[in-house]
């Protein structure tokens, strides 16, 4: 009978779910290594870490004018992130690759649609056709919500500004050259915020159509 009590009081199933931190200790215990098994191979694939051909480090105009996307939060509505679906590449064109976001730190998939996925808008519209859309979007896009970003073209970009980000981001493996960056100021000398948030969205997603 008594050997029949000590069994019972073994590692069971009631035993773990009895017990909240055993449970608790392997949910993470399971967590952590379905994590490894799932991510961890991704580094050492070429496919996940080497850029697609045509696929280049940000130059200093475009570079500021991705801060800049950031800054007024542009992610939140717009994604960049084209889904291997008909419907989708119908619409936007190739689906997105791995290879053309290495040098995106951090990336700018983003989770919602409320205005259209950006990544192959590159070279669709002119550049006019831009700048016109960001000073108020009715103008192009009557129906549109987007509000108005009339103030880009009235500021001035601070060229001293890019030095420091593209030497932060050759830490993170962007393989800027010292001439690059001793170059970078003088690209963007006399440019707006609107000249840099334009080169931006003209260079997404070129290099696969």
């Amino acid at each position: 009978m008594s050997q029949n009590n000590n069994a019972s009081k073994g590692f069971t199933h009631e035993t773990v779910e009895t017990n909240n931190f055993l449970m608790i200790v392997l949910i993470v215990l399971v967590v952590a290594v379905g994590g490894l098994v799932e991510i961890v191979p991704l580094f050492f694939q070429k496919s996940t870490t080497e850029a697609v051909k045509g696929v280049e480090p940000y130059a200093a105009l475009p570079l500021m004018g991705r801060d800049i996307y950031l800054r007024e939060g542009c992610y939140n509505c717009h994604s960049q992130m084209i889904r291997p679906f008909r419907a989708e590449t119908l619409r936007y064109g190739h689906y997105s690759t791995a290879g053309e976001f290495v040098y995106d730190h951090p990336f700018q998939w983003g989770s919602k649609r409320t205005g259209p996925d950006l990544h192959r808008v590159g070279g669709k519209y002119s550049d006019e056709w831009h700048r016109i859309h960001l000073n108020n979007p009715r103008d192009v896009v009557p129906e549109s919500n987007m509000p108005a970003y009339s103030w880009l073209e009235k500021t001035t970009l601070d060229p001293s500004d890019v030095t420091p980000r593209m030497k932060a981001l050759r830490t993170v493996g962007v393989p800027y050259t010292d001439a690059q960056i001793a170059a970078a100021p003088d690209e963007i000398k006399g440019k707006t915020e609107m000249d840099a948030l334009v080169a931006y969205l003209q260079g997404m997603g070129r290099a696969l159509k």
